[in-house]
């Protein structure tokens, strides 16, 4: 453990700012396999499937500007999602 009062700080910063990543991160995982259940479904909805194309898009940018992901990490995600759902709708 930390004896330095600066140190201490920082490692409860560093605790908060983890636990949003991760927190932030999930989302972006559950918003890209949303999109892939309903793009797997028998009954394909293509206004539900771009919609939530959409959501996983603006959680990727949003990650991006508050410096959670890398931008071509962001841009690995989004291409990988579009490539999996032109797949499935195929």
């Amino acid at each position: 453990m930390a004896n330095i009062k600066s140190a201490k700080k920082r490692i409860l910063t560093a605790q908060r700012n983890y636990e949003r990543n991760v927190a932030f991160k999930s989302s972006i995982k559950t918003a890209v396999k949303k999109a892939v259940v309903l793009a797997q479904a028998k009954e394909k909805d293509q206004a539900a499937i771009n919609s939530a194309i959409s959501e996983a898009y603006k959680l990727c940018d949003k990650a991006v500007s508050k410096g959670i992901l890398h931008k071509n990490t962001a841009a690995r995600k989004k291409s990988r999602l579009t490539k999996a759902i032109n797949k499935l709708m195929a």
